[in-house]
């Protein structure tokens, strides 16, 4: 990994070109191009020529598993039985065949979330009496392998449910003590069949731990509001604010409008958020109401190549983008706010109080060849070149000058 002192000549956001400057894995400073910004630093050696390319914050992916993928793996046909848990019976009978937890594996996903710029992530990472924590040791592992270059937040997950399998309370309370930074939880009701008790347990580790919790509810309408609604209450009792995150939520959009517009105003006022992997057969998380509720969401990819599904690559971009034009999102201003979603505006999913290209940020940089933000989510052009802490973690083959825009 080549560690950088800047890059030159960038079109932060599609403004201006600039001189980024770095000090440690630090942005120092962002001052026009040409201005003598990087001293006596030189292009080439540790000086990034950006060549007028857009410039953003790298692409933060905030609901993950990159601890469960057959990617690199010869081709694995789709079995078993659908639903929630049909795809959990079906993994559990063929993830140690396929050698799942392993750290190759997870430094494949982890690599190809680089690759498209991702330098930040959440990770759910799958702990049961089957794997214990061994998942969650491969991803540190994958991730130390950066340096520091990448950083991981990681969800200690019952995938195969909390209550239902006795033990993985306590294994999510061991997670929790050797340092995991949000206890997850799934489906209370359909999963566990026992919404009070499941949630009950994975508040009370959040509360003892000091962590957050981090839940999947793929319950639709009326059930998935329920539990919506018990999220919320034991959120303000327990004074959690600020540590709770919903990952799916399908129920929030299907909901009518007048009982949506409450709960939203209740998990606004008490911070708590959203991620969405932007499903195409469900309605979208209304996003001009999240707003006004002031109620944050981000974008992840789920998993990518996994005995769940076939797809995926690794590119959280391109889910912002199936998120916009499956909301029927077409203007400038709300095109440009979908790309903060997903890169700026996501800086609590990963612990970050900033994540942009801003002085004090870390240099944690993402080129495209596009002309603007709302180009590069229409187009999802491949990334040119990835920085993350300061150090060139991925670079394309040299584009003709031409061939840019600026």
């Amino acid at each position: 990994m080549r560690r950088l002192t800047g890059i030159a000549n960038v079109r932060p956001w599609g403004e201006a070109a600039v001189d980024i400057v770095f000090e440690g894995d630090r942005i120092a400073s962002v001052a026009p191009h040409r201005s003598g910004a990087l001293g006596s630093h030189s292009i080439g050696a540790d000086v990034l020529d950006g060549r007028g390319l857009l410039a953003l914050p790298t692409i933060v992916n905030a609901h993950a598993h990159i601890d469960k993928s057959w990617l690199g793996l010869p081709w694995q046909s789709y079995g078993g039985d659908g639903g929630t848990d049909g795809r959990i019976r079906h993994e559990r009978a063929r993830r140690d065949e396929l050698g799942i937890p392993s750290l190759e594996r997870t430094a494949a996903v982890l690599d190809a979330h680089v690759r498209h710029g991702t330098t930040a992530l959440r990770t759910h990472v799958d702990v049961d009496l089957g794997v214990r924590l061994r998942g969650i040791e491969a991803v540190r592992e994958a991730v130390a392998a950066y340096d520091g270059a990448v950083e991981a937040t990681i969800v200690a997950f019952p995938q195969d449910g909390v209550l239902r399998r006795p033990g993985v309370l306590k294994l999510l309370d061991a997670a929790a003590a050797a340092g995991a930074d949000h206890i997850g939880g799934l489906d209370p009701a359909s999963i566990d069949r026992d919404p009070v008790g499941q949630l009950d347990g994975i508040f009370g580790l959040a509360e003892r731990h000091g962590v957050g919790i981090d839940i999947h509810l793929h319950d639709a309408a009326e059930l998935g509001a329920f539990q919506l609604e018990l999220i919320v209450a034991r959120t303000d009792r327990l004074r959690l604010a600020g540590r709770v995150n919903i990952a799916h939520g399908f129920a929030i959009a299907q909901l009518p409008q007048a009982q949506r517009r409450d709960l939203l105003q209740a998990m606004g006022e008490l911070g708590i958020t959203f991620t969405t992997v932007a499903p195409l057969r469900l309605p979208q998380l209304p996003l001009a109401e999240f707003d006004a509720a002031g109620v944050a969401f981000a974008f992840g990819t789920d998993g990518i190549r996994d005995l769940w599904s076939p797809y995926g690559d690794g590119d959280t971009l391109a889910i912002a983008r199936q998120f916009a034009r499956a909301s029927s999102i077409v203007r400038d201003e709300d095109l440009h706010r979908v790309v903060e979603l997903a890169t700026s505006d996501a800086a609590g999913f990963v612990g970050r109080a900033v994540h942009d290209l801003v002085p004090g940020a870390r240099a944690d940089v993402v080129l495209l060849d596009a002309e603007h933000a709302m180009d590069a989510l229409v187009r999802t052009p491949p990334r040119i070149a990835v920085v993350g802490g300061a150090r060139l973690l991925h670079e394309s083959p040299t584009i003709d000058q031409g061939d840019h825009h600026g």
